[in-house]
């Protein structure tokens, strides 16, 4: 349905309650600009909902996922991160996908 050429996880926490136009400005702060077929992902402090902003060429999709129980595996420090699609569906599921080895099985917990 939505091409995605790469995934790219933004380090800093978001404000869940931006909306479209707030997030697309915080991906032009970090990332530098907003690429067509790029998804952005955005989390909450605590970990429990994520936001993923994706440029088609055409327009923008906001995404939203809350987890009712436990919580994202995001990383430290500052910056962005860019995902294999692997690492996103293991983010998207709460299972370390910093561990992800090159076939895409987990070597540690």
């Amino acid at each position: 349905m939505i091409r995605v050429e790469a995934l790219w996880l933004s380090v800093v926490p978001l404000d869940m309650r931006a909306g479209m136009d707030t997030i697309l400005a915080q991906v032009v702060q970090v990332f530098g600009e907003a690429r067509p077929h790029h998804a952005y992902l955005f989390a909450n402090r605590r970990g429990t909902r994520m936001k993923v902003l994706i440029h088609d060429g055409q327009g923008i999709w906001l995404a939203c996922r809350r987890l009712h129980q436990g919580r994202l595996r995001w990383a430290d420090g500052t910056g962005a991160l860019m995902l294999s699609q692997a690492q996103f569906d293991a983010l998207v599921l709460g299972l370390p996908w910093q561990q992800l080895g090159g076939g895409g099985s987990i070597r540690m917990i």
